[in-house]
């Protein structure tokens, strides 16, 4: 892909001709800048606070809990609410923790209780936006030849954010303090909330309501975990946000005491990831089809899994940003892909009950696997907790790849209802 030839440019952003969607695109961007810059601020306080990686983890496990035990839950209140209106109100609750974690930091009065209730609370709130977000792409692209491409976009613009996000955050952290940085995100909320009051929507058709909440929730677990494909899919994603996800709960680790850097150093590393999956979310929004998506998921889990083991044993400031930028890439590639898919072949009705289920395995495993890292690296030692995150990254694609052939053949009529496959044979 030339990315000088214009015609080349229009493929990878085809999915901003949408007004909405380039609505969404403008203001998630500058607020996403400010979440991460939240987020290394965050790390780096509770770490300078106590000197402790369990506290990283445990925070961490905090602060998104409440996706995997609300998601189940958000996934039948998304699927028969105003996802539009869902999304304003999540923003600006999010803006509203953002704001009090930073007047409690600057002025001074920030104790590490405040930040477990903050983070706790924000992934109450995280619970149900991450998967509204999710479910919302489709509502934003009315053609659906263009919903692959919107959602790697939506990964280049977090990875985009996560590359410039963590190095301002580390600068202003070094030069002004943790404070700053939460401001500044609280800040940023207003250019989402803005852009999300100006869009035109339709009324989406909410074709059934069951008459329970827990009913709707049973169906969605029973048709998820009842087709091979869909439950392959999450089981993989659950295994990979345990085991390998929670390497960034350990950077700044890495960054103070393998590495001998600091808070600037902890941004470069979190930074080079985020070109790694920059790069990989262009080359996904460079893509034309869905197919072959499957075998991609496997190569970029080997990717993944093989940079975290390297990154795990390098003391070289250079060669680990270099390792993590594949480590990006790898990880990006794999989570993008496996959303598109699962957009793909969902029946519209349960589309937020299913995406409920894919934030349950992105996110809602990744607490559980901080509060592990945390606890193994407590006793092993971060690289070691990285190396056997990254083995448990090829052991996942592995087994994986022995069931694919399989998958694909119950993919297959799927995309030919869709006429995705027959339009790729003409």
């Amino acid at each position: 892909m030339n990315l000088d030839d214009p015609k080349g440019l229009q493929l990878i952003f085809r999915a901003l001709h949408h007004r909405n969607y380039r609505l969404f695109f403008g203001g998630q961007g500058v607020s996403l800048i400010g979440t991460w810059m939240q987020q290394i601020a965050m790390s780096w306080l509770v770490y300078r606070m106590t000197q402790s990686a369990f506290l990283l983890g445990v925070i961490g496990f905090l602060g998104q809990i409440p996706a995997f035990l609300l998601s189940p839950f958000a996934g039948v209140l998304i699927d028969r609410w105003n996802r539009h209106r869902i999304l304003v109100g999540t923003q600006s609750l999010a803006m509203i923790q953002a704001f009090i974690l930073a007047f409690l930091t600057l002025t001074g009065t920030i104790a590490i209780w405040h930040i477990i209730i903050l983070a706790l609370s924000l992934g109450f709130v995280n619970a149900f936006d991450m998967p509204t977000r999710q479910a919302f792409v489709v509502e934003m692209v009315e053609t659906g030849e263009d919903l692959g491409n919107a959602i790697a976009l939506n990964s280049f613009l977090f990875n985009g954010a996560r590359l410039l996000g963590p190095s301002i955050g580390g600068i202003l952290i070094s030069l002004l303090g943790e404070g700053v940085c939460f401001l500044l995100n609280g800040i940023s909320f207003i250019a989402v909330i803005a852009a999300l009051l100006a869009m035109k929507m339709t009324k989406r058709e909410i074709r059934s309501k069951s008459s329970h909440v827990l009913q709707g929730i049973k169906e969605g677990f029973t048709y998820a975990f009842g087709f091979p494909p869909i439950r392959s899919l999450l089981l993989l994603l659950g295994l990979v946000s345990l085991a390998a996800m929670p390497y960034t709960v350990l950077m700044p680790v890495f960054a103070k005491n393998i590495l001998h850097g600091g808070p600037h150093t902890l941004g470069f590393l979190l930074g080079a990831s985020g070109v790694g999956a920059l790069v990989g979310a262009v080359y996904l929004a460079s893509r034309k089809s869905v197919l072959g998506l499957g075998r991609l998921i496997v190569i970029a889990l080997n990717i993944f899994g093989i940079g975290l083991i390297a990154f795990s044993v390098s003391r070289v400031l250079s060669l680990s940003l270099l390792l993590l930028a594949f480590t990006g890439f790898g990880m990006m590639v794999q989570m993008a892909s496996t959303n598109t898919v699962l957009q793909t072949i969902v029946e519209e009705d349960k589309r937020g009950r299913v995406m409920s289920l894919y934030t349950m395995a992105f996110m809602g495993m990744v607490p559980f696997g901080s509060l592990l890292a945390g606890t193994l690296a407590s006793k092993i030692g971060a690289p070691g907790t990285i190396m056997i995150s990254g083995l448990a990254c090829i052991l996942g694609s592995i087994l994986f790849a022995r069931k694919l052939p399989a998958l694909r053949e119950m993919v297959r009529p799927i995309y030919i209802e869709k006429e995705i496959l027959s339009k790729e044979l003409k």
